[in-house]
């Protein structure tokens, strides 16, 4: 699936573009008529003011992944309070969740995250100043995905009683997404197995619901094992292990110039010695290879794993790795993204005060760089297209997708230009500004859930969709394997 080619996806699955049905079906939904959107405003506004403490409470705690254990806790009580059956620690993991409402089907997932990264340590100001003793940050703004997940599904829940209808509003509560995959476990564990649609969304510096995919990924520790000695009196003697992480990591860098250019690689040494004049007798780097598939992901991964091996063997030490993480690409669904589309185009976009407009102008000056997006884009959707976008990026959402029909979203909620993974999103995101952008996106998702649970033709027809570009003959493997999951992966080794 080459990012540069337009409806590459069509290609690479042998799927033929023809939607017609489907896009008339998505384009015929005609809801603000019969009042539910209203009424899924009104449910998110009316709550306006606990979920925007409980994103800051989670900004504040700033939970990496596998360790979300106040995170997780806090988005369960507010579900159980609004009458969802929960059931925890799924997939063996402690703050996994899956809480549901309703009866029968149709049964539609919402996905909610809700782990920091860590380093990205960071005030609510327009200027760079980490929070004392801070280790980690929202810097991709999971406090804001996870509350609007749970104020979407509130929202279906109350419009469900409301209209009498049919059917269980599902939120699946997943952790460790950044580099700990525990979508994929619970994919594994079987728990989407009877979900009809999948509904998820990002944090953005962007309104945007199109059809678009990811690169599939996957990530190792490399840990080297070689021989102590003093550096200076005994250099003979010793075997460096962060000799091997080097000699790995150049070589590495040499097979760059070998894969395709769609290919993306990057690591880092998590422990390269304690002292310089003693050799080190361990070292380790966490890599992560990332391609369009899941195909040309494993060959280069295997070229990957020969060079950790020859650099061992020309280093005389020893090496062994953990695969700690492996990610499907997302399979996209126009009939979802346009039913989304619709749904996001309905309630608009941001608008920010006075103040916002002041703190947005100032992060803008941090930038390194020219934006893409310029101030002003977040009050703005971007236009709807068929043609499947290719991001850069990866996501455990993509294990999702090739077990149910998914689809996402993304909102401004940080301001326009700024990158994830930076501390001007971990700012944006504990301000008014992340908030305005998380209401949006809890409308926008509840809307979309209630018109597909108004019209299972549209259901029909994304499902019909997802298995022609899936294939009959698809057969799941997961990229991380049958390893249990890695709670510990946020901890380094020695």
């Amino acid at each position: 699936m080459p990012p540069t080619h337009k409806n590459s996806i069509f290609s690479h699955f042998g799927f033929r573009p023809c939607l017609g049905l489907a896009v008339l079906l998505a384009s015929s939904t005609g809801w603000a008529a019969n009042g539910a959107a209203t009424a899924i405003s009104q449910s998110a506004d009316g709550a306006e003011a606990t979920y925007t403490d409980t994103a800051q409470q989670i900004w504040q705690w700033a939970e990496v992944g596998y360790q979300e254990t106040r995170s997780s806790a806090l988005l369960q009580q507010q579900l159980r309070e609004a009458g969802f059956s929960i059931e925890t620690g799924v997939a063996d993991i402690p703050t996994a969740f899956v809480a549901s409402y309703g009866a029968g089907g149709p049964v539609i997932g919402i996905l909610a995250e809700f782990d920091a990264l860590p380093g990205v340590s960071q005030q609510a100001t327009p200027k760079r100043l980490a929070v004392e003793g801070g280790k980690a940050g929202h810097a991709c703004g999971h406090h804001l995905f996870g509350v609007a997940s749970v104020a979407a599904a509130i929202a279906t829940r109350d419009w469900l009683d409301a209209s009498g209808t049919r059917g269980t509003i599902r939120l699946y509560g997943t952790p460790a997404e950044e580099g700990g995959s525990g979508k994929v476990y619970m994919v594994r564990a079987g728990l989407f197995e009877d979900a009809d649609v999948v509904i998820n969304w990002h944090p953005a510096d962007r309104n945007a619901a199109l059809p678009s995919t990811t690169l599939a990924n996957r990530s190792a520790k490399f840990r080297f094992t070689g021989y102590a000695s003093h550096a200076a009196a005994a250099p003979e003697r010793g075997r460096s292990a962060l000799d091997g992480i080097e000699a790995m990591n150049h070589m590495v860098n040499l097979l760059r110039e070998h894969v395709p250019t769609t290919t993306r690689i990057h690591y880092v040494i998590t422990n390269g010695g304690s002292t310089p004049n003693v050799v080190p007798d361990f070292a380790e780097s966490f890599y992560y290879v990332r391609a369009p598939s899941p195909q040309q992901l494993l060959p280069i991964w295997a070229r990957v794993e020969k060079a950790a091996r020859g650099a061992a063997l020309g280093t005389g030490t020893e090496v062994e790795w953990e695969v700690i993480h492996g990610n499907y690409n997302i399979l996209p669904n126009v009939t979802l993204a346009r039913v989304m589309n619709d749904s996001l185009q309905h309630y608009g976009g941001i608008t920010y005060n006075r103040a916002e407009q002041r703190f947005a102008d100032e992060v803008v000056e941090s930038f390194a760089y020219t934006p893409e997006h310029a101030l002003g884009s977040e009050q703005t959707i971007e236009p709807f297209s068929e043609d499947i976008y290719q991001g850069k990026g990866s996501s455990d959402v993509g294990d999702v997708s090739w077990m149910a029909p998914t689809v996402g979203l993304s909102t401004a909620t940080w301001v326009p230009g700024t990158s994830a993974h930076t501390w001007q999103a971990v700012a944006a995101g504990g301000t008014s500004i992340g908030h305005k952008g998380m209401l949006l996106a809890a409308k926008t998702m509840g809307l979309t859930a209630v018109t597909l649970f108004e019209d299972p033709a549209l259901i029909k027809a994304a499902k019909e969709e997802w298995q022609e570009r899936r294939g009959d003959d698809f057969d799941y493997q997961p990229l991380l394997g049958d390893r249990p999951p890695p709670l510990d992966y946020r901890v380094n080794r020695r």
